[in-house]
């Protein structure tokens, strides 16, 4: 069985690693928007909004990755910690 430790690191680096991937997503976006919007100033933007939609989908999907990640790690330290565990 793992300890209470193991539990909390584990969790962290797939915290760091889901919002690490958020920030690539957004950045990749950006680019793209960005680059259309450069050649084709009526095609960039659709792809400014289309761009715009994207990400909010993709924070949306980080934040519930993320809530997930929380209701596993309470999952897991109550069964590391049983009774002692205060939530």
């Amino acid at each position: 069985m793992p300890s209470y430790s193991d539990v909390q690191k584990a969790v962290n680096v797939e915290k760091r690693r889901l919002w690490f991937a958020w920030l690539a997503g957004g950045l990749i976006l950006l680019f793209v928007a960005r680059a259309v919007w450069v050649f084709s100033p009526t095609g960039g933007m659709i792809a400014a909004v289309v761009a715009l939609l994207l990400f909010v989908l993709l924070s949306v999907t980080a934040y519930r990755m993320h809530q997930a990640l929380n209701r596993r790690a309470d999952r897991e330290r109550r069964e590391v910690l049983g009774d002692d565990y205060p939530g």
